[in-house]
């Protein structure tokens, strides 16, 4: 049985790393509450940008499919991969279930014939791909506590011209949709091609926005689109690249400060709980101590009789 006095370092041991793993879970809950802000805050830009690119799809008509961010390659032998990842650990399995699911879509990319070119997004994605053996065509670190939108358009950038030039044909991207403190949804979505059926028809969400509101509203004014709207789609595009990119590097921070908040306050826990194991223990070796010494005493007495 260990000592009274190692039982007593361990328990001060244990109580420092709690500590810490506290200070860590209010940190992590205050950067959340300013992630979930700047998600609030991103919507109805992205909304209205959305919005307006839907409008332009249907304008232009079947002239948006011949441009060359809505228009799919004729065979797809590269597929651009881009993993959004924390720059940093000690959030359970929030990185790690990323770069599980690219690894498992670049062997599916591979089993179609296309070759899978990596991209990531912060310290954790790059140093696990690189691990791995993965070669890396661009990485991005350094702000994944914060993104902003200059990030998402640096990345958009590289992708669209790789797309462009005929370096990539499909790219898509993998990261962890926020959806509460305690719940982030490993997402997969493609970035280029983009659909202009899918463009034109909107998401459901905005469908039925459009139903109510035109049942409210009554009748619209026709747009009138200076230059054409081809013209003003080719412009759009682009944008409505580098803010679905911008998205997923707000949510995957979100999710980040989340997973981290829940896996200190489990840690947290844990710790309480060793705490109380260790106490139980230094009080049975305390009382084993006080047993030997009483018998000694006794035995003593004994000798002198």
């Amino acid at each position: 049985m260990a000592s009274q006095r190692d039982v007593k370092d361990r328990i001060s041991s244990v109580k420092n790393i709690q500590k810490i793993t506290r200070a860590m879970e209010m940190v992590a809950a205050a950067r959340l509450r300013r992630a979930e802000q700047r998600i609030a805050a991103l919507r109805p830009y992205a909304d209205a940008l959305r919005r307006m690119t839907r409008q332009a799809a249907q304008a232009a008509g079947a002239e948006a499919g011949r441009l060359p961010l809505l228009s799919a390659h004729e065979r797809t032998e590269h597929v651009g991969l881009l993993l959004v990842t924390g720059d940093r650990g000690l959030a359970g399995g929030f990185n790690s279930q990323i770069i599980r699911a690219g690894v498992r879509i670049g062997e599916e990319c591979a089993e179609e014939g296309a070759q899978p070119v990596w991209y990531a997004a912060g310290r954790r994605g790059v140093s696990s791909l690189n691990f791995r053996g993965r070669e890396l065509s661009g990485s991005y670190t350094g702000f994944a506590d914060k993104p902003a939108y200059a990030d998402a358009r640096s990345i958009a950038d590289d992708l669209i011209t790789g797309y462009a030039d005929g370096e990539l044909d499909r790219v898509e991207i993998v990261y962890n949709a926020y959806v509460s403190p305690l719940t982030q949804e490993v997402t997969r979505e493609t970035l280029l091609p983009r659909s202009a059926a899918t463009i034109a028809a909107g998401s459901p969400e905005e469908q039925d926005e459009g139903e109510g509101q035109a049942e409210h509203d009554g009748p619209r004014a026709l747009v009138s689109y200076e230059p054409d709207p081809e013209e003003i789609l080719k412009r759009l595009v682009p944008d409505y690249v580098e803010v679905s990119i911008y998205r997923a590097l707000v949510e995957s921070t979100a999710g980040f400060f989340g997973a981290q908040m829940t896996a200190m306050r489990s840690a947290s826990e844990n710790a309480g709980e060793i705490i109380t194991d260790l106490t139980l223990q230094m009080n049975r070796a305390r009382q084993a101590e006080i047993t030997q010494e009483i018998m000694e005493v006794v035995a003593g007495a004994e000798g002198l009789t």
